[in-house]
């Protein structure tokens, strides 16, 4: 895998299903727009449907969770406040019937096997495909084409998909953010320092900078 060379990196864990994740990429890049040198994205996947899985990797929507209606509607208030905030235009306040883990083990397949710029764009089209268009990104072959947008080998996506030891590795790494600590998303991690949360470009500042 190739990759561009900057001097600073900020690790984000995130799942494509958070509005939130959506909302804090866009915080970030409004930061990373007030910034001289590039602030590269280290993004590590998270599955906020982990307790709803089955072992197949399916998920088990009649699990209780604890999030009931009440729940998805502050948060579907707090969506429609950030997205004010940020300026950012939504086609969904929130997702509850996709599954995202498809698109997160093709973008880790991106990541390690294409250059940064690549890997961006695919991020940012699948980000833009669920909260801006309202596709299912759990579609095999809308990710191939969001794929081949960005310059990837679309049968190189199906190979992935089907990859049971890759679909394994991604989960794998779902439970490695949790041994880290990481209980919620969007997390921000920079030298030792973390911020969770849809946070605005200025905490990120801060974060990076110290300031």
């Amino acid at each position: 895998m190739s990759e561009t060379q900057s001097s600073e990196r900020i690790t984000v864990f995130s799942d494509y299903v958070c509005p939130f994740c959506y909302l804090g990429r866009e915080s970030l890049r409004q930061y990373q727009s007030t910034r001289e040198d590039e602030l590269e994205v280290d993004w590590h996947p998270f599955d906020l449907r982990s307790g709803k899985r089955n072992p197949d990797g399916s998920i088990d929507h009649s699990v209780d969770d604890g999030k009931d209606d009440e729940y998805y509607e502050q948060a579907k208030e707090s969506v429609r406040r950030l997205q004010a905030k940020y300026d950012v235009e939504m086609d969904l306040d929130i997702a509850t019937d996709i599954d995202s883990l498809p698109a997160q083990i093709a973008s880790y397949y991106v990541k390690e096997h294409y250059d940064y710029e690549t890997w961006l764009a695919f991020d940012v089209a699948v980000f833009e495909a669920l909260w801006q268009d309202g596709q299912d990104i759990g579609d095999e072959d809308l990710l191939v084409e969001l794929a081949e947008d960005a310059g990837v080998d679309g049968d190189e996506i199906r190979s992935a998909l089907a990859d049971g030891a890759l679909r394994s590795e991604v989960r794998e790494n779902f439970t490695a953010a949790k041994r880290q600590g990481i209980t919620g998303v969007p997390t921000f991690a920079y030298d030792g320092h973390a911020a969770r949360g849809a946070v605005p470009p200025e905490q990120l500042e801060r974060l990076v900078e110290g300031s």
